[in-house]
């Protein structure tokens, strides 16, 4: 009972530490104090540290022998990566999603879509009904290893996707931007699918990096 406490304890730091990153609470750069988390969610350390460990694996902090954890910075040559990783990954499972996908999963999908629309100039809140949208499509596929490696890319890009959409003055158009994913998901073409969800990825980089490059 106590390892699996401990794991509980493990997976509830990891989540909460990588939701802060995600919202931008914890920014690039930061560092991350053990003690000051641990005492935030009335735990030990050991659970944090572990917890680090997972986060650093996945690329999303650094663990440095002087300064501790610190929340991992992009530059543009990274964005590109992340986003050119993305588009293999979420391009294959969205290919395998389209031939299993039953007609009520479809209309959950539709509905995801619904709300991110809905966000409309609430950017915040899109990019977060943006990101379950995604999630929830390469989930179908049913290959947790590849969701699981989405969701660490998701997390790693997130806080400059919100930063970026912060800065935009027109609406999301959500319907118009996913709704060719949508075309390919309805004939069920593995295929087809899986190119028209890597193009959708990959046409982010221009304006993203775009942007990216102004900031600096």
């Amino acid at each position: 009972m106590a390892g699996e406490h401990q794991l509980s304890a493990v997976q509830e730091a990891y989540a909460f530490i990588d939701a802060r990153i995600r919202s931008g609470v914890y920014g690039a750069g930061q560092r991350l104090v053990a003690d000051d988390i641990a005492a935030e969610l009335s735990m030990s350390r050991m659970p944090v540290r572990e917890a680090f460990r997972r986060l650093a694996s996945d690329g999303v902090i650094m663990l440095r022998a002087n300064r501790g954890a610190i929340v991992s910075s992009l530059g543009e040559q990274d964005i590109r990566e992340v986003f050119e990783m993305r588009a293999v990954l979420e391009g294959l499972a969205a290919g395998v999603a389209a031939t299993r996908m039953t007609p009520s999963q479809m209309r959950d999908l539709e509905r995801l879509l619904d709300r991110m629309e809905e966000a409309n100039l609430e950017h915040q809140t899109w990019v977060t009904r943006h990101r379950a949208f995604h999630e929830y499509l390469t989930d179908l596929a049913g290959m947790p290893r590849v969701s699981r490696q989405i969701a660490v890319l998701h997390t790693v890009i997130e806080p400059y996707m919100r930063d970026w959409v912060s800065r935009e003055v027109n609406s999301m158009q959500s319907r118009n931007c996913h709704e060719h994913i949508m075309v390919a998901l309805r004939h069920g073409d593995r295929a087809t699918t899986e190119q028209v969800l890597r193009s959708h990825v990959l046409s982010t980089i221009p304006p993203f990096a775009g942007s990216l490059i102004r900031e600096v």
